[in-house]
Formats: C-alpha cells, structure tokens, sequence
C-alpha cells in the first residue's frame, strides 16, 4: 500500500478472501483484507484509495516470513527482500516478483466490533484487544505472469 511520492510499505497476510458484493449479475468484484492497527501498513492502507494483494512463487517464502514479522517502521522490508516496486495504472505499489498482483480500490472500511465477537475468539485470537480492520476493495486490475 501507499505509493512513489508518499512512500508505502508492505506485509504478509494471512487472512482474506476474495468475492462480490452490489450488485446485480454476480456483484462487484472484492478483495477483503483485514490488518490490524498497530502494522505499519495499515497507515497506507487508510491513507490511500488503493491498494494491492501479490502473491509470489514458494521460492519467495522466506522474504515473505520477514514481511511477516518485522516492520517497515524498523527496517527497508522492500530493500531487505530484494523486490522491485513497480506501479499499477492508479499508482498503487505491487512487486515485479509477484506472479499474481490484485489492484484494488479501497470502497469500505469497517473497524470490528469487540462486541459482536465470540468470547472464545476474543480469547484465543485478540489477547491484546487488537482488533482488525476491514478493508473491501474493489478489484480494478489483476495482473498475471
């Protein structure tokens, strides 16, 4: 997330799906993410209307593993890993690396509500009471190797 002139960060993420929401005829194509407020991203995320999902080739998962767990407040992840940023058609950063990017524009925001959560959830999942943000994005682009 972010782009060229303001900067932008990255990170692995394990939760997500894709699917459609209004509309007629199979609905408007979405990607949802969920992070946390505390990663860096989520600055970006917020900040800007779009955003993008890359997926790499196994050969990538140890640069994955450090997006996973250092931060780029700390440390140059992009640098540190050895990816080349690219820009889509709407300025949104993805990776020359990447063998599948998903460009989306940012159409919903939800903070989760710690009410509306299963105690054992809760428990086990936000210890911390750090609860996720929901981000739908429309999809706009795919780009594919």
């Amino acid at each position: 997330a972010g782009n060229q002139e303001r900067g932008y960060n990255t990170m692995t993420a394990s939760w997500g799906h894709l699917g459609s929401i209004w509309g007629h005829n199979g609905g408007l194509p979405t990607a949802v993410a969920y992070l946390r407020p505390q990663r860096y991203t989520d600055e970006f995320v917020n900040r800007e209307d779009y955003f993008t999902l890359t997926f790499f080739p196994e050969q990538y998962r140890k640069q994955l593993q450090l997006c996973g767990t250092k931060s780029g407040r700390d440390m140059d992840e992009v640098k540190e890993c050895g990816f080349t940023v690219k820009t889509a058609a709407c300025g949104a950063p993805y990776f020359e690396e990447a063998e599948l990017v998903i460009v989306c524009r940012k159409r919903y925001v939800q903070d989760f509500d710690p009410a509306a959560i299963p105690e054992d959830v809760k428990e086990k999942q936000y210890p911390n009471a750090d609860y996720h943000t929901m981000y739908i994005g429309e999809i706009v682009e795919v780009l594919s190797k």
